[in-house]
């Protein structure tokens, strides 16, 4: 006789959700809870974001951003996060422009029907500060040692390895190393 997983029967409760269970029930299911507190209500749960996408007027205090994929992390971003903005060179821009704080951030719901989707997040920026120094692909392109901890690698490898638009989530250190080009 097959032996159930333990947590199998277990409801979890709200506002978690299970993500996935095992077929033979041989792992524990996954939880991952499906919304965190924004980060202006509490300040330990600050997260740091970067998005590579098509920007007009670098100069705008407010930036919005309909329908941006989202990979390795930027579908957690709530309002009151740290996010770098860079305008993308594939879309004629210029890499690293501003900082700036998330106003509004919004899950775009999936599409019906298609089955692999990835996720998308609508969300409000307003600007800090302009960036000082220069930084876009041909100051990361030589830090492509995948594995090597560095925040120039993290960044290249997130916004340049796989070349589309994007919200990405960063680590602290590519945050501090960022903060140093304004």
């Amino acid at each position: 006789m097959k032996q159930r997983h333990p947590n199998r029967s277990m409801v979890a409760p709200l506002p978690y959700r299970v993500l996935s269970l095992s077929l033979y029930g041989l792992q524990p299911a996954v939880v991952m809870k499906t919304s965190r507190p924004s980060a202006k209500d509490n300040p330990a749960s600050k997260k740091f974001f970067a998005i590579k996408a098509a920007i007009s007027d670098p100069s705008a205090s407010v930036f919005n951003f309909a329908a941006q994929k989202t990979m390795y992390g930027g579908k957690l971003i709530s309002a009151g996060d740290e996010i770098f903005l860079f305008a993308s060179e594939n879309e004629g821009g210029a890499g690293l422009i501003a900082s700036g704080i998330v106003i509004t951030a919004e899950l775009v719901p999936k599409a019906p029907g298609i089955a692999r989707q990835t996720p998308r997040v609508s969300i409000t920026v307003k600007r800090q500060r302009l960036a000082d120094r220069h930084l876009g692909r041909s100051e990361l392109k030589p830090f492509s040692t995948w594995d090597d901890g560095q925040p120039t690698t993290e960044l290249n490898f997130k916004f340049y390895r796989q070349a589309t638009n994007k919200i990405v989530g960063i680590s602290d250190a590519a945050a501090a190393f960022l903060r140093e080009r304004f």
